[in-house]
């Protein structure tokens, strides 16, 4: 989610390249799969590979472990156990719409000074990058907000012609409501380019805090982005706990070809160990769509983890992999599906699953449309994560400058009028 603070020349890097020939599904370690297209490399969590026209080329057994060896065949499941999930994130080169620079600017200093343009000493610097797929949630501090005190509004024009504007204020209402806002933006000389962005945090008597960011901009190539992103500290209305609650929306368009991405991420934390996490995904290049959905809950006891992923061609090609893991107390199951549907409406499914019976045994069943079956019981440790990897100490940790949000001073004897089903809408 780094934001830039290269000028406007700067033109969105989409590096998009052609699907190329599928190759079968490969099912990895605890299937989790991803779409590996050659050029849609939709990489999060799982991993699987894309298929070709035709239905999957795949060895017929009559049970687990025993199949007739073909010159393609499907690959075999990958037992080996790992101890650590890892999160992949594709290279930015094989991504649609990835912008040039690598990873999190991971403080404000990685910025060029965000009010300090080189052009103007007054002005708010360009802003005119787009997101980066695949980033998820970036702390607060990668942001960098620093919200102007009192009510500011000016604008200015740069040595090249681009023109600036920045402006805050702080809005009031009842129930000591408090937002304080900073926006600035600018564009080209020709107009061709521009870019905005707002910073707010806001607060109320009931101990209700807001900090958030929202930019959008496009370029001279026509290419347009939007994000979004916000960090609340509430109450729970049900358990009284403190909750700290995370969101980002991104979104980028190409200006030149039918091309597209979206991507909605939100975590949600509360302070006896509750842990939501989950993510929607769409994209599309030209003639090829995709999309992911993923979620995972802890509530200090039970793990339910789930992925949905699916992609299809104009030509009627589709295929696609879901899976589901339920476990509590070392006892559990998981189970999956991976399938593919050939333009010509041939379709060919395999389905999976295992029962954890936490003594070390492990039931393992499975079939396919080609006859493929299997139903073994096998002795093998079970691993799950029963604890989320990022959970409520970290994020409290992460949200310093969420937590020192200093609200309006309560008079004597007025108390919140305490209204857990709304939240203060974000500035316009």
């Amino acid at each position: 989610m780094a934001a830039s603070s290269r000028g406007f020349t700067t033109p969105l890097e989409f590096k998009l390249r052609r699907l190329e020939s599928f190759r079968g599904f490969e099912l990895k370690k605890r299937r989790r799969l991803c779409f590996n297209c050659d050029q849609v490399t939709v990489v999060s969590r799982i991993s699987c590979c894309c298929c070709s026209d035709r239905a999957f080329p795949i060895r017929r057994s009559t049970r687990c472990g025993k199949s007739t060896q073909k010159e393609e065949e499907w690959r075999r499941f990958d037992q080996k156990k790992s101890h650590r999930r890892l999160r992949v994130h594709a290279s930015s080169s094989t991504m649609p719409f990835a912008s040039p620079e690598p990873g999190y600017a991971s403080k404000q200093e990685k910025f060029s000074p965000r009010c300090t343009p080189k052009n103007s000493p007054d002005g708010p610097q360009s802003r005119d990058t787009p997101p980066k797929r695949d980033t998820g949630i970036a702390n607060e501090e990668d942001w960098g907000i620093s919200l102007l005190n009192g009510n500011v509004n000016e604008s200015g024009t740069n040595e090249d012609g681009s023109t600036w504007y920045r402006e805050s204020g702080e809005d009031l209402d009842e129930n000591g409501y408090r937002c304080r806002w900073t926006r600035m933006g600018g564009r080209s000389k020709d107009g061709s380019s521009e870019w905005k962005e707002t910073w707010w945090e806001k607060s109320d008597w009931t101990g209700y805090k807001e900090l958030g960011v929202e930019k959008s901009g496009r370029n001279a190539e026509g290419d347009s982005w939007w994000e979004t992103w916000q960090e609340v500290l509430h109450q729970d209305e049900w358990s009284n706990l403190a909750r700290i609650e995370r969101s980002a929306q991104k979104q980028a368009k190409s200006g030149t070809e039918n091309a597209g991405w979206f991507e909605k991420w939100w975590e949600k934390y509360d302070a006896k160990g509750w842990t939501e996490k989950g993510a929607h995904k769409y994209g599309r290049l030209n003639e090829q769509s995709w999309w992911e959905k993923w979620g995972e809950h802890y509530d200090g006891g039970s793990v339910i983890k789930w992925t949905d992923k699916w992609a299809e061609t104009e030509l009627g090609t589709k295929w696609g992999d879901k899976w589901e893991e339920k476990f509590f107390a070392g006892i559990g199951s998981r189970q999956g599906e991976t399938w593919h549907v050939s333009s010509g409406g041939e379709r060919w499914s395999r389905t999976w699953g295992e029962e954890h019976f936490g003594n070390g045994k492990v039931h393992k069943y499975g079939k396919s449309t080609t006859g493929e079956s299997w139903d073994i019981v096998v002795d093998e440790e079970t691993y799950y994560e029963a604890e989320p990897h990022y959970g409520w100490a970290d994020v409290v940790g992460d949200s310093s400058q969420l937590l020192s949000i200093k609200p309006r001073e309560r008079p004597p004897g007025v108390y919140p009028d305490i209204d857990f089903g709304s939240s203060p809408d974000k500035p316009t």
